[in-house]
């Protein structure tokens, strides 16, 4: 394993940032840490660098302890999410700083430079000051300098935050092009859930501290743990439904009980694409109004209201949207293809343990 964390806590004074995390990241892995703000995430990333110290625990690079070993001895590059740059220092000095303190023969950094700033698409801006270069040129400066040194491990720190939408986009296409020609093991603390979706091969979901789940970005979406991650992954409609007459209902809703005694709640939810429409009324047993329409592009964000004033969210790919010659303020009749049971009022059914369930199971409850 490139990196390894075994029951790794931080606190700063009262405060525990980090508690009892354990994970490991393969050599050449590309792996996200994902949460809010004050979930961990950084502090995570910082004590893999050497900028903070663990608490408790033990952290290894490579097999090696290296709790107590500083920062410069890690092998261990970090981008900042503010670039960092020497604003008096030309491009090809930035890239070359890690370089020159390790007293790198000069034909070799010129070399080595050289290579990175033509692999990075900056070439003939050697000379430039940062101040004279686009936000996406300065954030493509900053990991080339700390790729210059050829370190084990890259650490990005919000890499892409202080860019723009457009160009946040392009680095992050950039960013997986870079990592499947280089191989660098790399971890990237991010907030955006899209962003590691995209780009990472497995995340790490932080909440208050804690590791709550770890897997690739169709696990973590298609199969979460809990609610939190259900809820930070994605769109996830949320029903809480008290067990009558031996089905669990909300308003015009009713699902199985799934065991819950009468008069307890029973908590699901369930992703905006297993909300099936359509403009035949008569297709599925559930009517509602389309109230709004948020356009995504290929697809369309809906929010349906159901007679007894339900909000649901479900997406529609813009052409099927056109065929059925659905619009804003359109009736509907919709069905719930699968959902997940989150809790119990009674039970408190672990979320771990929780099952999806298909329309064909419960045709007759939805």
């Amino acid at each position: 394993m490139s990196i390894e964390l075994r029951h790794v806590s931080k606190r700063f004074g009262s405060v525990s940032a980090v508690e009892d995390v354990s994970l490991t990241v393969a050599d050449g892995e590309l792996v996200a840490l994902l949460g809010p703000s004050g979930g961990g995430k950084t502090t995570v990333l910082r004590m893999i660098a050497g900028l903070e110290v663990p608490t408790s625990g033990d952290l290894l690079v490579r097999g090696e302890r290296v709790n107590d070993v500083p920062v410069q001895k890690r092998n261990i590059g970090f981008v900042f999410q503010s670039y960092a740059l020497f604003k008096t220092m030309s491009v090809f000095d930035n890239v070359a700083f890690g370089l020159k303190i390790r007293n790198t023969p000069p034909a070799e950094m010129q070399a080595r430079v050289d290579e990175l700033l033509k692999l990075f698409g900056l070439d003939g801006l050697g000379r430039r000051l940062p101040h004279q270069l686009s936000g996406g040129q300065r954030q493509r400066v900053a990991i080339a300098r700390a790729l210059a040194p050829r370190p084990s491990v890259l650490l990005l720190d919000e890499p892409f935050g202080a860019v723009d939408a457009k160009i946040r986009q392009e680095l992050r296409e950039w960013l997986v092009r870079l990592h499947r020609e280089l191989h660098v093991t790399t971890i990237f603390v991010t907030h955006d859930q899209e962003e590691a979706m995209e780009v990472s091969n497995r995340i790490v979901i932080f909440s208050r501290g804690r590791l709550e789940q770890i897997g690739s970005p169709r696990d973590v979406y298609e199969q979460p743990k809990n609610e939190f991650v259900a809820r930070f992954i994605g769109v996830l409609n949320v029903l809480e439904l008290t067990v009558r007459g031996g089905a669990a209902r909300l308003n015009e809703l009713s699902f199985p009980s799934h065991g819950v005694a009468e008069g307890e709640t029973l908590r699901i939810g369930f992703r905006p694409y297993a909300v099936q429409i359509s403009s035949n009324l008569q297709e599925h047993p559930h009517s509602a109004v389309i109230r709004h329409v948020y356009f995504l592009g290929v697809q369309l964000r809906l929010e349906l209201e159901t007679p007894s004033g339900l909000i649901l969210r479900t997406r529609i790919v813009k052409d099927e949207f056109l065929r059925q010659g659905l619009e804003q303020g359109s009736s509907v009749s919709f069905q719930i293809r699968e959902y997940r049971v989150l809790s119990t009022g009674a039970n408190n059914l672990s979320p771990e343990v929780a099952t999806v369930h298909s329309a064909a199971n419960f045709a007759e409850g939805i």
